[in-house]
């Protein structure tokens, strides 16, 4: 065989396999490589009116953003965070555990090989080349003395002028190039959240049962869009330490989950206008789905 049908029987394989590992939608992503299309909108933050108000959007995010290592019972992301971030999430969640010093990215005890600083290193790297984007993080303190997190947070940040930490509500054009911070609980700095979770929501037994519930959450999402609060919906679960979900990874329900998700989604298209969802966070999206959360922001 001569070397230029080689060449052609090299690239037809090479296309095919592409194919098949991404030529279907991508609404669960475990793959550690971001493969974007050459058309995705990096950006689509640019589309936002900067009259818009921040708590009006529906924005794609991750749960423990960072949780990345520690085996089937902790890992919840397969994205690095710059690629996360290349792919459109815009929210942040991130367990920190404050010791000396430092602030630790936790997941439980499962520390996740990266510190407070690296984090907002690398977001702040993100926005300084995406100036129209903002990013939101909520810090959910491990430590046991929690108050001292906001401490070490705020000496962190310092007097940067392109970070929000005030509890009012801002539009867009206020946060553009930003990282906004949300409080709830012991962590004080930023914009109030609300966590339409309830107690025992992210124990799943059963994945019908956990689509129900991510409806009741969504529908609550939609009565507080729009007002003084951050809204934020954890799509997120585990049927680890049930009886009938024990094999329930985090893994295993997003697979199962984020294609529903992304169907039930769907249904609002024709709804002039869209509902706002507020903040939709998921475990292991893809960015079929991640591109349909943005879009309920389009009409």
């Amino acid at each position: 065989m001569g070397s230029s049908h080689k060449c052609l029987l090299f690239h037809c394989i090479l296309l095919s396999v592409t194919f098949l590992c991404h030529g279907k939608d991508l609404y669960f992503n475990d793959q550690k490589n971001l493969i974007l299309p050459g058309s995705y909108n990096i950006p689509w933050m640019a589309g936002v009116q900067d009259f818009r108000t921040l708590s009006l959007l529906t924005i794609p995010g991750t749960h423990a953003s960072m949780a990345r290592y520690g085996g089937p019972e902790t890992e919840h992301q397969a994205l690095s965070l710059r690629d996360q971030l290349m792919a459109g999430i815009r929210f942040l969640d991130l367990k920190v555990f404050g010791l000396g010093n430092t602030l630790y990215v936790m997941d439980g005890i499962t520390y996740q090989h990266n510190t407070f600083k690296d984090v907002l290193d690398t977001v702040r790297a993100f926005l300084t080349e995406f100036k129209t984007e903002a990013v939101l993080i909520r810090v959910q303190p491990e430590s046991f003395e929690k108050k001292t997190v906001n401490e070490m947070v705020q000496s962190l940040i310092g007097n940067d002028q392109q970070v929000w930490v005030t509890s009012g509500m801002p539009n867009m054009g206020q946060v553009r190039g930003k990282i906004v911070f949300l409080q709830r609980n012991t962590f004080t700095l930023g914009i109030p959240l609300i966590d339409t979770s309830g107690r025992g929501s992210a124990k799943v037994s059963h994945i019908k049962d956990k689509d129900n519930k991510i409806i009741q959450q969504l529908h609550e999402a939609t009565e507080v869009c729009g007002g003084d609060n951050a809204v934020l919906t954890y799509t997120s679960g585990t049927g680890l330490g049930t009886f009938w979900g024990m094999f329930l990874t985090p893994k295993r329900v997003a697979e199962k989950v984020n294609p529903w998700l992304n169907q039930y989604l769907r249904q609002f298209y024709p709804n002039q206008p869209r509902p706002c969802f507020g903040i939709i966070a998921m475990d292991f999206p893809g960015i079929d789905l991640i591109q349909t959360v943005v879009s309920l922001n389009w009409w």
